[in-house]
């Protein structure tokens, strides 16, 4: 066993490397976005987030694929984005991959998650 790669040490303790090419910080405090999906509109509260996508959680279920207009509500400013819904976890919520983040925002993205990162 000490032999082993790393990948096979892993596939053996049954996890694997994450597949996000950045991480993402649990929202400790309360996040909200206002999301516009297939003719749906609400607001969510973000569980994680990070530069590459976020976990909102949602009773709603949405196929795979489909796109969201996202309106984060935080102290930080106007952050806008579109995000393409990766995965589905029924009556709990919902894994989202960013697909452009406006511009202007990412500076407020940036510090939001920085906040985030202190709270911890």
């Amino acid at each position: 066993m000490a032999d082993d790669s790393p990948q096979e040490q892993l596939f053996r303790m049954g996890s694997s490397p994450s597949r996000r090419l950045t991480s993402r910080v649990e929202a400790a405090t309360d996040v909200w976005v206002y999301w516009e999906c297939s003719h749906r509109k609400d607001v969510s509260r973000v569980r994680n987030v990070g530069m590459g996508g976020l976990y909102l959680e949602t009773p709603h279920r949405y196929a795979k694929g489909l796109m969201a207009k996202l309106h984060f509500l935080v102290d930080e400013g106007q952050i806008r984005a579109e995000a393409a819904v990766r995965h589905m976890d029924p009556g709990k919520g919902r894994g989202m991959r960013f697909t452009a983040v406006h511009q202007q925002d990412r500076a407020q993205l940036a510090a939001l998650l920085n906040r985030l990162r202190s709270v911890r």
